[in-house]
C-alpha cells in the first residue's frame, strides 16, 4: 500500500496553496541587433517573460532600439522591463543570455569581440552565461567566435549557434523553428528561452550543427526555385496553363516548397510573393549571401558543388538586375523569361 497521505483541510480553516519560499531568480537579457527579424523576436521574447526580469535592447540604429522599448512599455500584458543600451557592452554586461541576430560574419564577430573585451574579469553570473547567435554565418566564424567567449569566460559562459527558419512572417507570428547547435547538456535551459520567440527546436547537434543544417536546407531552396522557375516557365512556353502545370507538379514527384508554397508565377499561388509583384518573402539578395555562405563552406572542406555552383551563378546575375534588386528570390522566373529561358 502506497504510504502517501492524502492532505485534507482542518473544517474552519481555509484552504491555503503552497508557495516555494525560495524567491526566483531574475534574470537579465539582453538582445543585440534588432533589423527585420531580430526586432520582432525581441518583442516575442520580451512579452513572454516574467515580470522582473530585464531585456536591454541593442542595435546600432539607436532610434529602432528606442521604438521597440517604446511599444514594450505600453503593452497591456506583463513581461520583462525594456532597457535601451547604447553599446554591445552595456546590454551585455549584467545579462545572463545574450542573443544576437546579425547581417554579416563580419558583423557577429566584432560584436562578440567588443562585448568580450568590456565584460571579461566582471564578477560571474549565478550561473555561466549563455550567448546564442542567431544570425545565419558560416560555421567556420561561429566556431572563431565560440573559441572567443571560451578563451576570455573559461567555465563562466557558453556559445551557441541557432538560426532560425520562418522568415519575418514567422518571427512576427512567434512560430519560428530554431535549428540549434549546442552541447546536448545545454539544451534543457536553452529550449525555453527560443521557444519564447519560436515554436520548434531542432538539436542538430555540438556547436555549428545548427548552421550546418540551415546552410544545406537554404542551398537546396535555392536549388529547388531555380528549377522550378526553369521547370514552369517550359511548361508555359509549351502552351500549358501556369496553374494547372503547377498542379500537376503539386500532385507528383516534382512537388517542393517552391512549386507549391512559393511558385515563381504570378497568380499561380495567390499568396507567393510572385503575386505581388515579387513583393516580401525571402529577398534574392539574402538567398545569393546564403548560397556563398554554403559554397564557402563547402570549399573549407574540399566538397566539389555542382548543382550549387550553377544556382549561384544565376543569383548572381539576377541580383545586378534593376527589376530583381530587393524582390522575392523567385524573382528568377521573370529574368529568364525576359531573356527567353537562357538565364540571366
Amino acid at each position: 500500500m502506497s504510504t502517501t497521505r492524502l492532505w485534507r483541510p482542518v473544517k474552519g480553516v481555509a484552504q491555503r496553496r503552497a508557495f516555494s519560499t525560495t524567491p526566483r531568480v531574475l534574470d537579465n537579457y539582453a538582445f543585440i541587433g534588432l533589423g527585420r527579424m531580430g526586432y520582432q523576436m525581441a518583442r516575442n521574447l520580451q512579452s513572454k517573460l516574467p515580470p522582473g526580469d530585464t531585456i536591454r535592447l541593442y542595435d546600432i540604429n539607436q532610434s529602432a532600439a528606442e521604438k521597440l522599448a517604446g511599444e514594450m512599455k505600453t503593452q497591456q500584458a506583463g513581461g520583462a522591463a525594456p532597457e535601451v543600451s547604447t553599446s554591445v557592452a552595456d546590454a551585455a554586461k549584467e545579462a545572463d543570455v545574450v542573443i544576437s541576430c546579425l547581417p554579416e560574419p563580419q558583423h557577429v564577430r566584432s560584436t562578440y569581440e567588443a562585448l568580450l573585451n568590456d565584460i571579461t574579469g566582471l564578477p560571474p553570473r549565478p550561473q555561466s552565461r549563455l550567448f546564442i547567435d542567431s544570425s545565419t554565418i558560416d560555421p567556420h566564424t561561429s566556431s572563431t567566435v565560440r573559441q572567443l567567449v571560451e578563451d576570455k569566460l573559461a567555465g563562466q559562459a557558453h556559445f551557441v549557434d541557432a538560426p532560425m527558419s520562418g522568415g519575418v512572417v514567422g518571427a512576427a507570428a512567434g512560430t519560428l523553428t530554431f535549428m540549434l547547435g549546442s552541447d546536448k547538456s545545454l539544451v534543457s535551459r536553452l529550449e525555453p528561452i527560443l521557444l519564447r520567440m519560436g515554436k520548434r527546436v531542432l538539436h542538430c547537434g555540438p556547436q555549428t550543427a545548427g548552421l550546418a543544417a540551415k546552410l544545406a536546407n537554404n542551398l537546396l531552396l535555392g536549388i529547388q526555385n531555380v528549377g522550378t522557375a526553369e521547370a514552369m516557365l517550359l511548361g508555359v512556353k509549351l502552351g500549358l496553363d501556369p496553374k494547372v502545370l503547377a498542379d500537376v507538379i503539386n500532385a507528383s514527384t516534382g512537388k517542393c516548397w517552391a512549386s507549391e508554397v512559393n511558385n515563381p508565377v504570378p497568380g499561380v499561388v495567390p499568396t507567393a510573393p510572385a503575386s505581388r509583384g515579387y513583393e516580401g518573402g525571402f529577398g534574392i539578395e539574402l538567398m545569393l549571401k546564403d548560397m556563398k555562405l554554403a559554397q564557402d563552406a563547402a570549399r573549407r572542406i574540399d566538397l566539389h558543388q555542382t548543382m550549387a555552383t550553377k544556382a549561384l551563378d544565376v543569383y548572381e546575375k539576377a541580383s545586378k538586375d534593376a527589376e530583381c534588386k530587393g524582390r522575392d528570390f523567385s524573382v528568377v522566373y521573370q529574368v529568364f523569361d525576359k531573356t527567353n529561358g537562357q538565364g540571366p
